[in-house]
């Protein structure tokens, strides 16, 4: 099938690579001729496992190409896919539905024949009806069903969750659309994924109740880990107590620092707004976005009690910006909030994380390090903030002898407190009283 895929951002470019190697011929369109022009010499700008290799043999062969003039590939689609950002938009947390809407207005001057328009972005309930309407009222004419498709896929993760994901969404009653989903998604028949088929609403819906549902089960552990380190318990073991209850399931129980990244702190917020202004405010999902920022700020106290409380003068050597592992993506990481309080309480910050360059923007006055030996040397303290497999296997006694003070603040638990003991450092971790 004709695929024109508007947005070449984290979604668009892992979603329009991935439906090539599917078989079908996609056109992923961009008005940011940098992003473009990189993409035509072959350079990928976001960092995702895989996707360097995947968009260079469908290149390759023929199935993948970049634009900045999208006209003609609209104009052949069998669907065109609209994957902009919807960032918070400033002021009152809803989501910045206005890159979709201008992409609506683009289409509707230029679909030819029947073409299914599917919103892969993020989007309140209810943007697919204004989509419709825009098209609608542009072209009266025109033979097109707007669609809800929106996307699961795990930053580092991404390429197997597009392949191999746990369900695929669409949200349509036009069976003419549901055809032609059925053939873009006909590769995963192989694997018996399920296609569920539900009310465009509904599907629009689903996405922010999924992602509200994980924000909330990783805001429930972290105040488990308060709990337990108040009374003495080990949440690592709490965690794998109720994991086990497959009612449960052991995903997203890990302790931290917080949730961050471009989809959990935005959608939360717009739930919470949409569901304000529908009358049926979602008081659960409230709680998680407070608690969530609040904890993140409260991490530099963390730091700050495992140097007996004073930071006034001292090093703390920071390991991992990016708001997870695998990952470019800096979108409300929690270091972002923890390096800042750091600072505020008096502590010259030095870091490292293997992809956070985007951090040298967002963060002031760090001193930015080549690798993780680098960070540690004369610190006073070393926070471990984002997982990245590197560190999980640090020479702990090289790191050691470079540090003024062994002192290890472990906010994702990659080590354990009787080894780190053992090896003369002072350890703190979370939720393991």
């Amino acid at each position: 099938m004709r695929v024109a895929m508007i947005g070449t951002g984290y979604v668009g470019l892992v979603s329009g690579a991935c439906f090539a190697d599917f078989g079908h011929d996609v056109v992923c369109i961009d008005k940011d001729a940098g992003k473009i022009d990189r993409l035509l010499k072959g350079e990928i700008p976001i960092f995702e496992p895989g996707l360097d290799d995947l968009v260079e043999r469908n290149v390759r062969e023929g199935r993948l190409s970049f634009t900045l003039d999208g006209a003609e590939a609209i104009k052949a689609a069998d669907a065109v896919f609209i994957a902009v950002g919807t960032p918070t938009r400033r002021g009152d947390g809803h989501a910045d539905l206005s890159y979709v809407y201008a992409a609506a207005e683009e289409i509707a001057g230029l679909i030819d024949g029947f073409t299914v328009i599917v919103t892969k972005s993020t989007v309140p309930v209810g943007t697919g009806d204004e989509v419709e309407a825009i098209i609608r009222k542009t072209r009266p004419d025109a033979q097109f069903a707007v669609v809800s498709n929106p996307e699961f896929l795990r930053e580092g993760a991404a390429i197997e969750d597009f392949k191999r994901p746990d369900r695929v969404v669409v949200g349509t009653d036009d069976e003419r659309a549901k055809a032609v989903m059925n053939e873009l998604y006909r590769p995963l028949f192989l694997n018996e994924t399920p296609i569920v088929f539900t009310g465009r609403r509904t599907s629009e819906l689903i996405k922010y109740a999924a992602n509200a549902f994980l924000a909330m089960k990783i805001t429930f552990i972290n105040e488990m880990a308060d709990l337990c380190e108040a009374v003495g318990a080990d949440v690592q073991q709490v965690a794998k107590g109720i994991g086990l209850d497959k009612r449960i399931g052991g995903k997203f129980l890990n302790a931290g620092p917080g949730y961050g990244g471009s989809c959990f702190p935005k959608d939360t917020l717009a739930l919470v707004r949409t569901a304000s202004d529908a009358g049926a405010p979602v008081k659960l999902i409230e709680a998680t976005v407070a608690v969530n920022d609040a904890r993140k700020k409260a991490m530099a106290g963390k730091v700050a009690k495992a140097v007996d409380g004073d930071l006034k003068g001292k090093t703390v050597g920071v390991l991992g910006l990016t708001f997870k592992p695998n990952t470019d993506d800096m979108r409300d990481a929690p270091s972002l909030d923890i390096i800042p309080a750091l600072q505020a309480l008096g502590a010259t910050v030095q870091a490292f994380d293997p992809e956070g360059h985007e951090a040298r923007q967002m963060l002031k006055d760090v001193d930015f390090k080549a690798n993780a030996y680098e960070a540690v040397e004369g610190a006073d303290a070393v926070v471990i903030i984002t997982e990245w497999d590197q560190f999980r296997a640090l020479d702990l006694d090289r790191m050691k002898l470079l540090m003024k003070t062994p002192t290890v603040i472990d906010l994702r638990n990659i080590y354990r407190p009787e080894d780190m003991k053992a090896r003369g450092f002072r350890y703190s971790s979370v939720g393991r009283g």
